[in-house]
């Protein structure tokens, strides 16, 4: 069988990867750098970026440690952009290996959809190629939402693949968004002393999440000097040989050298297949079953083109059930009730299942345990004290959500994701021995809350 995949992302090169192994004749098409957002411009970049300015901190707040003479650490942002551009070229090549080592075929150019079979390959040369394949699997991607009243040139005003590519600094920045990039990105520029401002049209940054959980980040993030503008708008965007000029809709006028666009992203879908090729979609995104099958059979989407959650992790997943569905040893189709969500700002916030907010919005009966790390012997030993571990469980005490905030929430939060995947109630999970010391135990104290 021939299964050939449209993207080179964490969905598609993970799903090349399982049909080469499962024993699939395989072909992926990929136009630029394997990785996708998530390696190119998007995860793996920003994590490189965080880490430098964690550890910069870390130096200027030695001196709690007894150790001294590090507060006068100086950032220089152009090795910084070095460091993270060898990273991702190191996984770049990394993932070519695999792809080679498994004989996957790799086809550089842009796929078009002919029909249910066929792939027309426009390769960046200008040369055209066709090939058919017994299952397709669709992982395009996705592309920032650049309203165009924000004035997008890709210089001054930016979206998040353009400033991750910059090698100057900017002295100030304004972030639309904010979200989990303008929140990230907003927290390092910030701490290599750029003045940022973070403008948010809902209520509060990371809307998604309970406000218990981001009112522990948006006071850090406000200690560190970063201003946030929340439950407002922008009215006009001027630009000038200085700079940008935003006009907020409560008149506030902010004053930048460069502004990131950072309100979302769509999936890159467009002309992807021909028009007399009935591939369902709402509002943009391609309809998949829970085997990432679309509405033409053998045809699967996964990643950002379909209905699911932006997310890398995701992606992957989808993609390996694909492959496993079309080549007939799938077992389970997909679920996202365990979705974990991730933020790697100081403190990280990480979520899994439902949120509070969620509860009580779907009517549900619910109760909360909560342990603070200020109160962790752990948490105090490395001075890491910011945040807590909430629980959330239903009327049979089974963990239906969990959120994190604090020191390593990002970790932590796969013991609450197994949790929530499978089911398990309070008693089940405090049958386990928790390490002593250890973050970890913040979980063992929020179960016993209960």
């Amino acid at each position: 069988m021939h299964i050939a995949i449209i993207g080179g992302g964490p969905g598609g090169y993970v799903a090349a990867l399982e049909a080469a192994k499962l024993g699939a004749r395989t072909t992926i098409i990929e136009k630029d750098k394997f990785g996708g957002t998530c390696l190119q411009a998007g995860c793996i970049p920003t994590k490189a970026y965080l880490h430098c300015t964690d550890l910069l901190e870390a130096a200027k707040n030695s001196s709690i440690f007894g150790i001294y003479g590090m507060s006068d650490a100086k950032p220089e942002f152009r090795d910084i952009v070095k460091r993270k551009n060898q990273i991702v070229e190191k996984l770049t090549q990394g993932i070519e290996g695999m792809m080679k080592r498994s004989k996957v075929q790799v086809l550089r150019g842009t796929g078009t959809l002919v029909n249910e079979k066929e792939i027309s390959i426009r390769s960046n040369d200008g040369n055209t190629t066709n090939i058919t394949a017994d299952a397709i699997i669709i992982a395009t991607g996705s592309t920032p939402v650049l309203p165009s009243f924000l004035g997008y040139d890709g210089k001054q005003v930016v979206s998040s693949t353009e400033i991750l590519g910059i090698e100057d600094q900017p002295k100030s920045l304004v972030i639309v968004g904010g979200g989990v990039i303008g929140c990230e990105l907003g927290q390092f520029f910030s701490r290599l002393e750029t003045k940022v401002s973070i403008v948010e049209l809902m209520p509060q940054i990371l809307p998604n999440e309970d406000r218990d959980v981001v009112q522990v980040l948006e006071r850090k993030l406000r200690k560190e000097g970063l201003d946030i503008y929340t439950g407002l708008g922008v009215e006009k965007v001027e630009k000038d040989s200085e700079g940008v000029e935003v006009y907020l809709s409560d008149g506030t006028k902010l004053k930048s050298e460069m502004m990131l666009v950072s309100v979302g992203r769509k999936p890159s879908t467009e002309g992807l297949w021909a028009e007399d090729l009935q591939i369902k979609t709402d509002r943009g995104r391609i309809v998949t079953d829970e085997f990432m099958r679309t509405s033409v059979s053998n045809i699967y989407a996964i990643g950002d083109t379909v209905m699911s959650p932006n997310l890398a992790h995701v992606a992957s997943k989808e993609g390996v059930i694909a492959v496993q569905h079309a080549l007939g040893t799938a077992k389970n189709g997909i679920k996202y009730h365990a979705v974990p969500r991730c933020v790697y700002t100081d403190p990280q916030v990480a979520t899994v299942g439902l949120t509070e907010t969620e509860c009580i919005k779907e009517g549900l009966k619910y109760k909360t345990g909560k342990y603070r790390f200020g109160a962790l012997g752990k948490a105090i030993a490395i001075d890491k004290t910011d945040g807590f571990v909430k629980i959330i469980v239903n009327e049979d005490r089974q963990i239906i959500g969990a959120s994190i905030v604090g020191e390593l929430a990002t970790e932590l939060i796969t013991v609450l994701t197994l949790a929530v995947e499978l089911g398990l109630n309070i008693d089940q999970m405090d049958q386990a021995m928790y390490a002593h010391p250890s973050l970890s135990e913040a979980i063992m104290e929020a179960l016993h809350a209960f």
